[in-house]
């Protein structure tokens, strides 16, 4: 089973050449890195937030094993939607699925399921993944796409397994996090609401931040995976978590007005 590259030549280049130049602007292979439990990273085109996902990746060990939790930005089946074994397709190659892995979580969360259809059109997990290849060429992933329906208790049971599932391992695995921030306010406003789901990342917070989400109605789409992120990484650990870049679409375009946020942080 292969998961063809869906929004290559839209959201990112199509040619391998192109693509390694444009990763190339926007990666610093020399950065110094740190090991984290996990970070957080955006899933818009590149031109507009490549260089926040670039800064965040450059900032962290990779190590072999990813498991990278995006939103569904349409209706799905099941809240966690998994793809269990195969690969993934990008421009730059295919990556293996990390099936034991994908197993661990499938048996221990409630609401996950093997619903390799799930992926077929999202945008949110596959962009992350060029960034990752630029900086190492091998590794294995477990994808899951989690629906925007997921409760706080639904992302707490995801989270849990996800992080005894990695406790299992006994070996390094990142979590990543997709997601953008507030849409299409302005630059004032979205740097408000923005910053205010920011501060519980920061804390370690994840249900503060499910529950700031709502309470100001602050349109971060991938809101979901980051709790469940927080929640593993807090039980696998963390003690704390700090951001790397934050930038506006308005940074690309110049227009204030109407503006989608981007951020990326590390979790430690």
């Amino acid at each position: 089973m292969k998961r063809k590259a869906a929004v290559a030549g839209q959201f990112y280049p199509g040619r391998p050449d192109e693509l390694r130049r444009v990763l190339g602007g926007m990666i610093d292979p020399a950065e110094r890195k740190e090991k984290a439990l996990a970070v957080v990273s955006p899933h818009a085109g590149f031109v507009y937030s490549g260089s926040v996902a670039g800064a965040v990746f450059s900032s962290v060990e990779l190590p072999d094993t990813f498991v990278i939790l995006a939103p569904s930005h349409r209706p799905i089946r099941s809240l966690f939607a998994l793809m269990n074994e195969g690969e993934w397709e990008t421009p730059l190659g295919t990556i293996g699925i990390a099936a034991d892995l994908a197993r661990s979580i499938l048996a221990s969360a409630k609401s996950a399921k093997a619903d390799p259809a799930a992926h077929a059109a999202e945008h949110s997990l596959e962009v992350q993944l060029p960034f990752i290849q630029f900086l190492k060429p091998e590794f294995k992933i477990v994808p899951i796409n989690i629906s925007s329906l997921a409760s706080f208790a639904d992302l707490e049971d995801l989270g849990s397994a996800v992080a005894a599932a990695i406790r299992a391992q006994k070996k390094d695995v990142l979590i990543v996090a997709s997601t953008d921030m507030s849409h299409y306010l302005s630059r004032r406003d979205a740097e408000r609401k923005d910053a205010l789901a920011i501060q519980k990342i920061l804390a370690l917070d994840p249900r503060g931040l499910f529950d700031i989400v709502g309470a100001e109605d602050i349109s971060m789409c991938g809101y979901q995976p980051v709790t469940a992120a927080l929640i593993a990484a807090v039980a696998l650990g963390a003690r704390k978590a700090e951001l790397i870049k934050y930038a506006t679409s308005g940074d690309i375009t110049g227009d204030d007005r109407q503006v989608v946020g981007y951020a990326g942080l590390r979790i430690l």
